[in-house]
């Protein structure tokens, strides 16, 4: 990733420059950091990325990897930046400080609001109980976009549920493999109650968002929303995950979820510009 390099050797990237290097790299082979207090992360945060406030850095140095390539942001640069400086002193390789931070960040983030809050993921859960989360959350997604295709009323939009609630259920077999691997059977959501990603009930989130679905771009937009927690609920899986080859499952899927967003929001675009076509005449 480029960017124009500070006198500590810190180097200072634009949100653009961030979201190319983000859309080209695999996941686990870099660290997104978030240095500001818990209650801004709360409310809003890039997926995947890991907290440690500013004043817990100095103590949590052996928590990270030198050698891994790090992005420090915070909400606007004095705090990361002096993050990405202290990191670099202390012999870390590659840091990188996105400029203006989360307040320029044009691509999606993750709120704490409740309705989207992943309250279910536990930092340290073993990976049978992170296997066993996503494969209740894949089922539940898998159920939410088959109803969903059918309410939706544009053909472009119900194709592309279909096709989604299709690639969920290639999730579903990669988790339920995972969790026979570790020495287990994959839970029904019968047994745990109905989940999706973002530790919501897919039958009661689908009625209170039924309107969303008469409108292409609302019902667009609401499906990125999910996919974006998705790809923060399996990054944070595979961050906190103590088995590598869970570890890796886990970063695979998040690399998946990042196509996914990439598919609906060309959708998304595609209808943005006839919408303006059409304007135009």
């Amino acid at each position: 990733m480029e960017g124009k390099k500070d006198p500590s050797g810190v180097i200072v990237v634009f949100p653009d420059e961030l979201q190319a290097f983000i859309a080209k790299r695999r996941e686990g082979t870099y660290l997104l950091l978030d240095v500001r207090q818990p209650e801004e992360y709360e409310d809003n945060h890039l997926p995947g990325s890991r907290l440690i406030p500013l004043p817990l850095l100095p103590g949590s140095l052996g928590e990270l990897d030198r050698k891994t390539d790090t992005i420090v942001y915070c909400s606007s640069n004095p705090r990361s930046l002096s993050a990405a400086r202290f990191l670099k002193i202390r012999g870390f390789e590659s840091v990188f400080q996105l400029r203006d931070g989360i307040g320029a960040w044009e691509g999606g983030t993750v709120s704490g609001d409740p309705e989207f809050h992943l309250r279910f993921m536990k930092e340290g859960q073993s990976p049978i109980e992170a296997a066993q989360l996503a494969y209740r959350m894949e089922n539940g997604m898998k159920q939410f976009y088959a109803e969903a295709g059918e309410v939706a009323q544009d053909q472009a939009v119900r194709d592309l549920l279909r096709t989604l609630g299709k690639l969920e259920a290639n999730h579903i077999r990669r988790v339920g493999t995972l969790i026979e691997s570790l020495g287990s059977v994959p839970e029904e959501n019968g047994q745990t109650g109905g989940l999706m990603e973002g530790g919501i009930d897919p039958e009661g989130f689908l009625r209170r968002n039924a309107h969303r679905f008469r409108s292409p771009g609302s019902c667009l937009e609401l499906a990125m929303a999910l996919e974006l927690q998705a790809l923060d609920l399996y990054l944070r899986m595979a961050r906190s995950c103590t088995d590598p080859a869970a570890g890796e499952v886990f970063n695979g899927l998040g690399d998946e979820e990042k196509n996914h967003l990439h598919d609906l929001g060309e959708l998304l675009g595609r209808r943005a510009g006839k919408a303006a076509e059409s304007a135009d005449t």
